[in-house]
């Protein structure tokens, strides 16, 4: 990392040389005034770079560097934040429960680190990326591990009808803040394993993230054929044998990648079954015993986090498969191929049955945790046949509700605000409620500015966006121009933005077009903004996102609804800070956590959601708003149901309570709210008190 960062300053002015090495490391993307250093350089390029430090200094001319190089403004915060960098890493880790020589290895599909990093889709990488960060607050020895897709995730497109398109783009990681880990004689260091009749190499990838490496392996290289490449094109390729591949080099090669670089991890952390198979090679270094017996030392050291209650979303493959993928591999780890495919049978399952990655991982792991109360009840549900003694309440899976880093989803105006009343270093306490105590002092007045400056940052977003996607639709003249007049920073603003899916219930709110409109027009007027991805053979899921565009017609649907194209983690970042009210009606029980609302909270938004996932532990009457989370069969009744509590809360309660004005303009019982909301949920939904759970809990031996 240190060569990568010296080669980008060789390019550079000497006064911009802290840029490059601050370039090199995503803690700038966390530190206040991170994004501002490097948007002085170019904001516009920076934007096109998608926020890539390193590519931005890459393109700008020499021209831009120079003039950088002479405001000693900008050279000044440089070396300000280059310091703070330097500062951060060289404190003394945390020796405690895990020990520095024994770090926990975090082994992940995906890691939601930036959106310059596409390694990613959603709420599981953001996860993953938000743990990594605050290990590195709290100085927790860790290492993560992943995969270098070429291609990443998908794009999307929405045409004209609402339809979606995918599309990918290349990522060329010699352009991203990533190093190529070399060995003692500065050649690529690789690893190698058996993946059906290949032999496939990976490369490993260096990407620092504060005080955490993240390595990712990268088998586009020139030692493999055509096929062996593709393993790392993109992220949940649509074929299951590419799949599989991945998931075997994820598992496998991951735990290789981590000794050939020296590290022995006293704790090895499988987020999702996606890396099910790492225990297997952990438990190679017992290979001259029974398999059982070298599992039950590999089980020692794993513990597994499982986040997805919908069964398709838990992967299985036919037994067939499955030994021709690894049956080489099963020599290698002293087992044999049926041994190995049996840890991912169901219980009492016929030789041959499919193979679940879930299923492997809960055998092969001392610890297993849902990722909130209520999922923590539906896992132990959905797994209690893999312990058919048990009670359905002795069913070893326990829970650690997810939580979000702060300093990455906290608007810049909300943190300003936390800062002049919360006490000093108030973030690095997220987790005790004395630090949110302090909300009850904040005067209304600052309060509510502060909540208008960030819709207002939304609004200005939305207005843009909004214009530049529906000219790209090739919309209808009159749509595009009401986009340009599209929200107002004073109007009621409500976001409803997470991967498509059917059980999402994204159509809940046009369930009624003539309520719809009637609310979105009325004289207290709201406004809505949508996004999200529906999976790209999911067509079910499309064909709902769809729906949402029937409407667009009406006038007040084009200044009041926009869907933001092509979700991501930038994105993200400005809805949650800006909107009002975080919209979230999945069908109970299938939302495991749904940390997106959690970051809404943090700056300063209200929940309106139905009671599951995370919001089933965390409402509270005046904190929020509630839709009942009941299980049903009746889908249909349901829907209609929740549909109309949905309509009661928005027209009888959420409205007024942000329309009811005092005589200086300010709603108090909204404001009222929003300090509940901080007060309870605070200690409550970050990562500070996640990773504490996890270092008291599953990481404790």
């Amino acid at each position: 990392m240190q060569r990568s960062a010296s080669d980008l300053t060789e390019r550079l002015p000497e006064p911009l040389a802290p840029l490059a090495r601050l370039a090199f490391n995503y803690r700038w993307a966390w530190l206040p005034g991170g994004y501002e250093l490097f948007a002085a350089l170019h904001a516009e390029r920076f934007a096109l770079c998608a926020f890539n430090p390193v590519r931005l200094l890459q393109e700008c001319s020499a021209g831009t560097l120079r003039r950088a190089a002479q405001d000693a403004g900008l050279v000044a915060r440089a070396r300000e934040l280059e310091a703070q960098l330097i500062a951060d890493l060289e404190r003394p880790p945390a020796d405690d429960v895990v020990a520095a020589a024994h770090p926990v290895a975090y082994i992940s599909a995906e890691f939601g680190v930036h959106v310059s990093l596409p390694v990613y889709s959603g709420g599981l990488g953001a996860l993953a990326g938000d743990l990594l960060k605050e290990a590195s607050d709290r100085a927790l020895p860790m290492v993560a591990v992943g995969l270098m897709y070429r291609k990443g995730y998908f794009r999307q497109r929405i045409d004209a009808s609402g339809w979606q398109h995918e599309y990918w783009v290349e990522t060329d990681p010699e352009r991203l803040p990533a190093g190529l880990v070399t060995g003692a004689d500065e050649r690529p260091l690789t690893v190698a394993l058996p993946i059906g009749e290949a032999d496939v190499t990976a490369r490993i990838w260096r990407v620092d993230v504060g005080r955490v490496p993240l390595y990712l392996l990268d088998t586009d290289c020139e030692e493999n054929a055509p096929l062996e490449r593709w393993i790392t094109g993109r992220l949940y390729d649509g074929d299951p044998h590419t799949r599989l591949a991945q998931y075997t080099l994820l598992g496998i090669g991951g735990v290789r990648a981590l000794r050939a670089m020296g590290h022995d991890p006293g704790v090895i952390h499988l987020n999702e079954g996606h890396a099910a198979l790492a225990p297997l090679e952990l438990a190679r270094d017992g290979a001259e015993s029974r398999l059982q017996e070298a599992l039950r030392q590999a089980r020692a050291r794993t513990v597994f986090t499982t986040h997805t209650p919908v069964p398709a979303g838990n992967d299985s493959y036919p037994a067939d498969q499955v030994e021709a993928a690894v049956g080489r591999l099963a020599g290698e780890l002293g087992c044999s191929v049926q041994e190995l495919t049996a840890l991912g049978h169901d219980h009492g399952a016929e030789p041959g049955s499919r193979f679940g990655v879930t299923q492997a991982a809960l055998r092969m792991s001392r610890a297993a945790n849902a990722v909130s109360r209520r999922h923590g009840e539906v896992a132990r549900e959905m797994w209690r046949q893999l312990w058919p003694d048990a009670a359905p309440d002795g069913v070893p899976i326990g829970h650690v509700t997810n939580g979000v880093h702060v300093p990455t989803w906290l608007g810049a105006p909300m943190r300003d605000l936390f800062d002049r009343h919360l006490r000093a270093g108030w973030c690095d306490r997220a987790d005790d409620p004395a630090t949110w105590a302090g909300v009850d002092a904040i005067p209304d007045a600052e309060l509510w500015e502060t909540r208008r400056r960030q819709r207002a940052e939304l609004v200005e977003y939305v207005r843009t966006r909004s214009v530049a996607d529906r000219l790209t639709r090739g919309d209808l003249r009159g749509y595009v121009d009401a986009a340009a007049r599209a929200f107002e920073p004073d109007v009621l603003t409500i976001g409803f933005a997470r991967r498509v899916a059917t059980y999402k219930r994204l159509d809940l709110l046009i369930r009624d077009p003539d309520w719809t409109l009637a609310m979105l027009a009325g004289d207290r007027p709201v406004q809505v903004v949508l996004a999200g991805k529906a999976h790209p053979r999911d067509e079910e899921a499309k064909r709902a996102l769809q729906s949402l565009f029937g409407l667009k017609g009406a006038r007040v649907i084009g200044e009041r609804v926009v869907f933001l194209d092509d979700y991501d983690l930038h994105s993200a970042a400005r809805l949650v800070r800006g909107c009002d009210v975080w919209l979230n009606v999945p069908r109970p029980p299938l939302e495991a956590s749904g940390t997106s609302g959690m970051k809404s909270v943090f700056n300063g938004g209200l929940q309106l959601s139905v009671l599951d996932g995370w919001w089933a532990e965390a409402y509270a009457p005046g904190n929020g708003w509630a839709i009942p989370g009941e299980v049903e069969f009746d889908h249909h009744a349901q829907d209609e149901r929740h549909a109309a509590a949905l309509h009661q809360l928005l027209e009888h309660e959420v409205v007024p309570t942000f329309y009811d004005r005092d005589e200086a303009g300010i709603a108090p019982r909204w404001m009222a709210m929003v300090r509940a909301s901080l007060r309870d949920h605070g200690p409550r939904f970050s990562a500070t008190r996640m990773l504490a759970e996890y270092v008291d809990g599953p990481y404790r031996a």
